[in-house]
């Protein structure tokens, strides 16, 4: 692998390259998965409201993103574990008919119960169709282009950020809140029927050769559930209790992992001492870090005086950051491609840390003078993220071995979703009890700001020193 970007020879990959004749059908197919999965999560995201006043179920209301997300750690397993007999595309056409289904039950539900039946089954097809997302990079693209095409990825998530809210607002001020399921459906079965036709089948790899890791996989649900349930309750001994149980399952998941014949990461993934463990570990800290984005509209409506539609605009820089960035060090290769994923997390660590200063204070009169560095703080979060990201994905795709590249694009989305959901449990963790809730206010609002942006610098900070530890690897 080169030590620097590409040489004069050899031009930089373009993002047009992923549009060529030859590329087209996959690019259309991988990037409409994610976007299928991006765009419907701040869609629903923006409905639940209404959903609720509709039907009723507000008790249940964080479970719709609980269950959501279980699924998807369901569906991205089952990438890795598949019957051989099943191929990456018969994969999609699932993940694909799972969606639609999802929605359909969705757009019909009676009562909140069912919703959330339905948003398990998107769910488990939204985690196929991500993890297929990273599966397929290396057989529909050369291997020059898969950082451009995990760039594409993030400019996808971008786009979602700010045409979701927007899509779910319409249709949310219409009362149409089941319209917007209803309009999932046909994209998702147009996708199901284009998949045989469009993408390869995927190579045979010899998965399940010594069976299911069933026991790993009850770990990282159990952890999963945990940590989803540690972000919805009140109190906040029992956040710290079930936090902690979750961090217990993923440990006890990697000591199982480290003995089992039949593995659910790719092999060394669950020691230390490898790099491919290093690798996802960062990937992890990284997301755990960049979920205390929660609680930013808050401080911004709470402390600031913003209005909640601009303070979610506020917030999706975050994802404008991430964009960007990523198209900034697309091109980077070997050595420069490790110092821009350690960069990136020195990055994100002094943008969470300047929020501190920024927005844990009070500024009722919104004086610009603070929020534009604060706004470039929150910035400054997703740039850090997108400065290494795509570098990350490259790395865990060169670094696994032949055989296990399934597992190890599934083991993508998994430290996606846990790292996101154990940054939002721990976030509501150490905002109520460092006075957000007791003794709230002004002074409570700005000591839990002040001490959960302090507290969340140390997972970017910890990934900056893993990843120093990756410059000069050569896969």
């Amino acid at each position: 692998m080169s030590d620097s970007v590409a040489s004069p020879k050899e031009a930089v990959p373009r993002l047009s390259s992923l549009f060529s004749r030859t590329h087209l059908p996959g690019t259309v197919m991988l990037g409409g998965g994610v976007a299928l999965h991006a765009v419907e999560t701040y869609i629903t995201a923006t409905l639940m409201p209404s959903i609720v006043r509709d039907i009723g179920g507000l008790p249940l209301f964080a479970w719709a993103t609980t269950l959501y997300v279980a699924a998807s750690v369901l569906g991205s397993i089952f990438i890795a574990v598949r019957p051989a007999s099943v191929s990456l595309n018969r994969a999609y056409v699932s993940g694909a008919l799972l969606f639609g289904a999802g929605s359909l039950v969705c757009a019909l539900a009676p009562a909140m119960e069912v919703v959330l039946l339905g948003r398990a089954v998107q769910g488990l097809g939204a985690g196929l169709l991500v993890t297929l997302g990273y599966s397929f990079i290396r057989f529909v693209y050369p291997e020059r282009l898969w950082n451009v095409a995990t760039t594409l990825y993030a400019a996808i998530w971008g786009v979602a950020t700010f045409l979701g809210p927007t899509i779910g607002g319409v249709f949310a001020a219409g009362s149409a809140w089941r319209e917007a399921f209803l309009v999932l459906i046909p994209i998702a079965g147009l996708m199901a029927v284009a998949a045989p036709r469009l993408l390869p089948s995927g190579e045979d790899d010899g998965r399940l050769a010594a069976g299911a890791p069933f026991a790993q996989i009850l770990l990282l649900l159990a952890a999963v559930l945990l940590v989803s349930f540690a972000g919805s309750v009140e109190t906040v001994a029992l956040r710290g209790g079930l936090a902690g149980a979750a961090a217990l399952a993923v440990a006890a998941m990697l000591i199982v992992e480290r003995q089992a014949r039949a593995r659910l990461l790719p092999n060394g993934a669950a020691r230390l001492a490898s790099p491919l463990a290093r690798i996802y570990l960062v990937m992890l800290l990284l997301l755990v870090a960049l979920a205390s984005d929660i609680y930013i509209p808050y401080f911004l409506q709470d402390l600031h005086g913003i209005r909640p539609l601009v303070s979610g605009y506020l917030v999706a820089l975050i994802a404008l950051g991430w964009t960007a960035s990523a198209f900034l060090v697309a091109g980077l290769t070997g050595r420069a491609a490790t110092l821009s994923i350690a960069a990136g997390a020195l990055v994100e660590a002094a943008a969470t840390g300047l929020l501190v200063l920024l927005l844990a204070r009070h500024n009722p009169e919104a004086r610009l003078a603070i929020l534009v560095p604060a706004s470039l703080a929150v910035f400054g979060m997703g740039f850090g993220v997108g400065l290494g990201w795509a570098h990350l994905v490259t790395l865990v795709l060169r670094l696994a071995p032949e055989g296990e590249k399934d597992k190890a694009s599934a083991a993508i989305t998994t430290m996606q979703s846990l790292g996101s959901a154990f940054g939002a449990a721990l976030s509501g963790v150490a905002a109520n009890s460092t006075g957000l809730i007791d003794p709230g206010g002004v002074a409570g609002t700005i000591s839990a700001a002040t001490w959960l942006y302090g507290l969340f610098t140390l997972p970017a900070l910890a990934a900056f020193a893993l990843s120093v530890s990756l410059v000069g690897r050569r896969p």
